[in-house]
């Protein structure tokens, strides 16, 4: 019987995270990219290769590229969008000329993946990631100000944003406004409070269809590309997959995947099958967009999230939470007997615990939180596969 193959994201040589320790983590993949190199610019075949004779001389593999950002201008399709869509097509060749194939990217406008608190304590005192609807209010409404904000809120919402922001001391302020917009691990770039209003000003006159065919338009290009080269493509749900700031998003639910995949088709336009992001919402039936769209899965990310009726969240266990892992791992354990290669799944995200709990890591991936996720994976894994 196939297996998935067992993965851990590495930032580079400044990672805390050791490519020693994701080894004795028991991971034979390593996903990871050239954060160093500014958005929008071409990766070398040098510092592809550079970066690739790192991993390997650690005894590990450099399985997929964990991303290639997109640049905004070619989100708006504005300015030298042309020039960057070029640089993406050169990126995608070089990688594929270093025998890497599979890249996970993104269409999320402006922000990656958006937390309010990085820190959120939990009963057993691990810390967590979290969304917390009433710190996005009263950042949106309160902090930034951004005008009409209060019309994409329930007056329910706006009461206990409002709330929430009369709670907050200016530290406390400060640490969300840092948390909502200075840049992720991952993400495109940071921002300041007045370049974050001026980024959502580019997104006036675009609403879900306008971004939805930029996105098209985008792998209508580099799709070709793709083929020619060998290189699957993985597009990255939304996180969170719902609008925030006003903003479209257009890769949510499985209608938004349907769309991706029929309207550019090819065996290199698929997805990155995240069970975090694509679990907030209770209308994703996980195991069966398994089922369906189970042929363009070229990149999974397992984590539950446990989520609240107002659509705030936080990282929940690997194994509890609101995400069905039992039958979303016998599904993608199908999927694999089906597959010529084994798929790369990685942990994604993991509880800040133990010795972890002193030390400054990468928000979401520490050592011992994605250990513990990967070994628990390991295990269900084995246990359907045995059963």
């Amino acid at each position: 019987m196939k297996t998935l193959e067992q993965t851990m994201r590495w930032y580079g040589p400044k990672d805390s995270v050791s490519l020693s320790n994701i080894r004795q983590a028991g991971a034979t993949g390593v996903v990871s990219a050239l954060h160093h190199i500014p958005n929008g610019e071409v990766w070398s075949i040098e510092e592809i290769s550079k970066h690739k004779k790192i991993i390997e001389n650690a005894g590990l593999t450099w399985s997929v590229v964990e991303s290639v950002p997109v640049h905004e201008a070619i989100k708006t399709r504005s300015g030298d969008f042309k020039l960057f869509i070029n640089h993406y097509k050169q990126t995608i060749k070089n990688l594929s000329s270093e025998g890497i194939h599979t890249v996970c990217y993104n269409f999320m406008p402006i922000l990656d993946w958006t937390r309010t608190d990085l820190q959120f304590e939990l009963r057993n005192g691990a810390r967590a990631l979290r969304f917390d609807m009433r710190a996005l209010v009263a950042f949106d409404c309160f902090i930034l100000k951004r005008p009409s904000a209060q019309t994409s809120y329930t007056q329910q919402q706006l009461e206990k944003g409002k709330a929430y922001y009369e709670l907050l001391s200016e530290e406390g302020t400060t640490t969300l406004t840092k948390t909502i917009i200075a840049g992720l691990p991952g993400a495109e770039e940071g921002y300041i409070l007045q370049q974050f209003q001026e980024a959502l000003d580019t997104y006036r006159h675009i609403d879900s269809d306008v971004l939805a065919t930029n996105l098209q338009l985008f792998l209508d290009e580099i799709i070709p590309v793709a083929e020619e080269s060998k290189v699957f493509m993985a597009i990255h749900p939304d996180d969170p997959p719902y609008s925030i700031f006003g903003l479209p998003r257009v890769v949510s639910n499985t209608e938004d995947l349907r769309r991706i995949i029929s309207n550019t088709k090819s065996d290199y336009n698929g997805i990155t099958f995240c069970t975090g992001s694509l679990g907030v919402r209770k209308d994703n039936n996980l195991p069966n967009m398994i089922k369906e769209l189970g042929a363009w899965i070229n990149f999974i990310h397992l984590r539950s999230v446990q989520v609240e009726t107002d659509g705030s969240f936080y990282e929940a266990n690997h194994l509890e939470g609101d995400v069905p892992m039992f039958n979303v791992m016998k599904e993608l354990i199908a999927l694999q007997q089906k597959k010529d290669k084994s798929i790369p799944m990685r942990p994604d995200h993991g509880h800040q615990m133990l010795d972890d709990l002193q030390k400054s890591t990468n928000p979401g991936y520490t050592a011992i939180g994605r250990l513990k996720g990967l070994a628990e994976l390991r295990g269900l894994e084995l246990g359907i596969l045995t059963k």
